[in-house]
């Protein structure tokens, strides 16, 4: 425990030493008075002397208890501390997955989303978004760290996707299909599909307060095969990514052409990141697994040092002290031990 203010606890020494010099330097008040009685025969009683005993520890205790509540109170005005050092790291991390949701990285997105439940589910501070394309991009959840939310929203991915390879065509997967098409097609007519440099432009500034110091990774997912006019391309993307300090990791389809994975490759490495491609580099599972262990590795120390005021226990202790004191005084005071005298002296003269 640190003090704020320790001269504070030298002022209480010296004002309990005062009050204890002027204790004793008290002079007797009825020092010359005149004796109007002779109390002997009562002072002799072994009920008095009984009394008298615990009349005298009581008025030492509550003394005692007067001079430690005092230098309680100023432990207290000296403000005390405790140094904590709390490593910030984690809780300065933030991760989007940006999934093109065109029908072509279906089995890419399928094995992505299931691996990476994993993945959420043993984040501990890191926030978590999910952005998704194709003609547009929609932000499906913003960067949280209600975790649950975020698994929510990749069953039900994982559920559309599905949806979108069934036969069936009733409400319910009506309902699923929608959740990964509503707004992803806006301009599709005019612009056409798979707008990957757009998409991944988008998720860049999905981050909150770039200017702030945070580690920044992008989950890429595509099989970079440009169906439409884009207004950004991959490549000056991936620079818009660098230059906010973000970190992109692509997964590519295992049907990519040489020239996509090329040009997709050239892209992602701009950012400092890796770029997988399904099969040739693992499993999903094992890309997944890759990307975290990287992505914890650009995560910088952030431990920082911070005072946490504890008044709590002199606090607690003062407040019994009191306690024990106000009821010391009620019921040990002397008024009660001059009653408790008086009571004993008329029953004595009347038994007398």
């Amino acid at each position: 425990m640190d003090l704020t203010y320790p001269f504070v606890i030298c002022i209480g020494i010296l004002v309990i030493t005062l009050l204890i010099i002027c204790k004793f330097n008290k002079k007797d008040q009825y020092k010359n008075g005149k004796k109007v009685a002779n109390t002997k025969y009562v002072k002799d009683d072994p009920y008095y002397k009984k009394k008298m005993k615990q009349y005298k520890i009581y008025s030492i205790a509550i003394k005692v208890i007067c001079l430690f509540s005092i230098l309680l109170s100023f432990i207290l005005l000296s403000r005390p501390t405790s140094i904590e050092t709390v490593d910030n790291s984690k809780y300065s991390r933030d991760i989007i997955l940006c999934m093109d949701v065109s029908t072509s990285v279906n089995e890419l997105n399928k094995e992505l989303v299931k691996n990476l439940k994993e993945t959420v589910k043993e984040l501990k501070g890191e926030r978590f978004g999910i952005s998704i394309f194709n003609t547009s991009s929609v932000l499906l959840v913003p960067l949280t760290d209600d975790y649950e939310y975020v698994l929510n929203a990749l069953d039900t991915i994982e559920q559309s996707i599905e949806a979108s390879e069934s036969s069936k065509y009733d409400n319910d997967t009506i309902v699923l299909l929608n959740y990964i098409r509503s707004g992803t097609l806006i301009g599709n007519e005019e612009k056409g599909s798979s707008i990957i440099g757009d998409g991944l432009a988008s998720c860049v500034y999905n981050f909150s307060n770039l200017e702030e110091n945070r580690s920044r990774t992008i989950i890429f997912s595509t099989d970079n095969a440009l169906q439409g006019t884009a207004t950004v391309s991959l490549q000056e993307a991936a620079k818009i990514s660098k230059n906010k300090n973000i970190t992109v990791f692509g997964i590519g389809t295992k049907n990519m052409s040489e020239e996509d994975k090329k040009d997709m490759k050239s892209a992602i490495e701009l950012t400092g990141g890796t770029f997988y491609t399904e099969n040739s580099s693992g499993t999903v599972n094992d890309i997944v697994k890759n990307i975290e262990k990287k992505g914890k590795s650009l995560i910088k120390d952030q431990k920082i040092t911070r005072k946490i005021d504890i008044p709590k226990i002199p606090f607690i202790i003062l407040i019994i002290s009191s306690v024990e004191k106000d009821y010391d005084n009620i019921s040990n005071n002397p008024h009660m031990a001059y009653g408790n005298f008086m009571y004993y002296t008329s029953y004595y003269e009347k038994k007398k």
